[in-house]
């Protein structure tokens, strides 16, 4: 396995165990049957930090569509390198950074991360389109 495809299996692993700090804080609120049940308009609301890794862990996922086509692409075109497997490796730690900042309520190093992590997509697009392109 190549640098690329181990670092999209970290982020993948990464975003589908985002849901858990948010879960357990509803098992904390509402209870393991609360939890469970379909949810309803007179839920307790969540903590702020869950409800903010809730919304960290969607926007996780959105991104990971577009990092996974990435590193799959550049992958089938031949398009791996030193700068690709930087990349990979960037967005992983951007996107761990985001979910912990953006939980704990940090607005400008959410940002600044959810950036590293868009710029991390760009550096292996801009890579992949100059294969296509010679």
């Amino acid at each position: 396995m190549n640098a690329e495809l181990f670092w999209l299996t970290l982020a993948t692993v990464l975003t589908g165990l985002l849901w858990v700090p948010y879960v357990l804080d509803r098992m904390r609120v509402r209870g393991i049957m609360g939890t469970m049940a379909n949810p309803t308009a007179e839920d307790q609301p969540l903590s702020a930090w869950a409800e903010r890794a809730r919304t960290a862990h969607q926007n996780a996922a959105e991104n990971l569509v577009v990092f996974a086509a990435l590193v799959l692409a550049a992958q089938a075109a031949g398009a791996n390198s030193g700068a690709t497997a930087f990349a990979a490796q960037l967005y992983f730690w951007a996107r761990l950074v985001h979910f912990v900042v953006y939980a704990a309520g940090i607005p400008g190093v959410r940002t600044l991360a959810f950036l590293v992590g868009f710029a991390a997509q760009a550096i292996i697009a801009v890579v992949l389109l100059g294969q296509v392109a010679a």
